[in-house]
């Protein structure tokens, strides 16, 4: 139960937190390693083929997605991490003494909001992230502002009503509805997977189509696309990339499958990454899951773990606890805990998108010694 657990990663292991000390500098997110400027841009998708699957009575599924991408200029206004109100329902319910509930409207981040997108037609890659159970898009930022630093256009989106909150254009507030119905695990799981699923296929028509909803939609490769998320949003990878066969190759960080690959298995290439102070071989755990996956992926397969790491360590969230003094179960330093998890996703889809031979792909490196090759 690894994804609903820790889902909402600055949570139960950060109740006993010491109150933050006052702090005049804001927490701001790590800078990304390329050497390309990023730009963000938001949008807001309407399905109208189909039914909120969550709330029914809205006729349509809404989307909110953030595009991050290269550009050619770092100035301008740079990307609110959140809204004031998006801040205080994620923070609400954990009862952190002494922590603002609005100090992730405060985070410095590091894309230019609707920068001009540079790049050749059809030369970008694309990445798409989706976030944990319960946790916006925000808390993918890291990984997209830095893939995007490197060339890539990557797609980060919000599962409406599986998260905290989002807020729309329209200035209207979505809450988690789906929390309702996380307690039947046999049935929460596959329409879980399933929504996530036609929400990522829809988002790719939209990025894709002749009349991209991005104004940089020509500049993507449709050849050349990946997958990823955090905790939930990394299991769902595997569905889908089963589901949608214009995803070339995936990866999951951190995530129980829940619902486990089916015979027929995966043949394109995927990489799983977790923590190696949860893992026991062979014993039930939160990676079980794994070792019955990794029998069924019969494409290129790479499976890591990291040291010193704890669920919130691969994202944002890591980082930011540590600027704010909250405490959530690390011993490896949460700077570095995120510069290992960008690397092996960066060497991931530049050998698997780019067909970049990656040395770090290869076998254990020198340079990152907390991570271990388990396959």
């Amino acid at each position: 139960m690894r994804a609903l657990a820790v889902a909402t990663a600055l949570t139960a292991a950060v109740l006993t937190a010491a109150p933050a000390a006052a702090d005049t500098t804001a927490p701001y997110l790590p800078v990304p390693t390329g050497h390309q400027p990023v730009g963000v841009t938001s949008l807001w998708l309407k399905d109208t083929s189909r039914p909120d699957p969550w709330v029914p009575a809205v006729p349509y599924r809404e989307l909110m997605v953030s595009v991050f991408y290269p550009t050619n200029s770092a100035n301008g206004p740079k990307k609110q991490y959140m809204t004031p109100r998006e801040s205080e329902l994620n923070l609400a319910r954990q009862n952190i003494p002494g922590l603002p509930l609005d100090v992730f409207s405060t985070v410095r981040t590091n894309a230019v909001v609707d920068a001009r997108p540079v790049g050749r037609p059809h030369s970008l890659p694309l990445v798409v992230l989706s976030p944990g159970w319960t946790q916006p898009r925000a808390t993918l930022t890291t990984w997209a502002e830095d893939l995007a630093s490197h060339g890539y256009a990557v797609a980060v989106i919000d599962h409406t009503y599986e998260n905290r909150a989002q807020t729309f254009p329209d200035g209207h507030v979505t809450e988690c509805a789906a929390c309702a119905f996380d307690d039947d695990e046999a049935t929460f799981w596959p329409k879980f997977y399933a929504v996530r699923t036609a929400d990522t296929s829809f988002v790719l028509d939209e990025l894709l189509s002749r009349h991209s909803k991005w104004r940089g939609g020509s500049l993507i490769d449709p050849s050349r696309i990946g997958m990823t998320g955090h905790s939930a949003g990394g299991a769902e990878t595997t569905h889908a990339m089963l589901a949608d066969p214009r995803i070339r190759a995936g990866a999951d960080v951190d995530g129980s499958q829940h619902v486990t690959l089916p015979a027929a298995g995966l043949s394109r290439p995927f990489m799983f990454m977790g923590s190696m102070d949860e893992y026991v071989p062979g014993q039930m755990g939160p990676y079980d899951d794994w070792e019955t996956d990794w029998q069924h992926l019969y494409g290129w397969k790479r499976w890591i773990m990291v040291s010193g790491t704890a669920h919130a360590s691969f994202g944002d969230l890591g980082p930011l606890a540590a600027q704010l003094g909250v405490d959530i179960g690390n011993s490896i330093d949460a700077f570095r805990a995120v510069d290992i998890t960008r690397a092996y996703l960066r060497a991931f889809f530049d050998q698997n998108l780019r067909c970049q031979h990656q040395p770090l792909m290869a076998a254990p490196s020198p340079s990152y010694p907390e991570v271990t090759f388990i396959g």
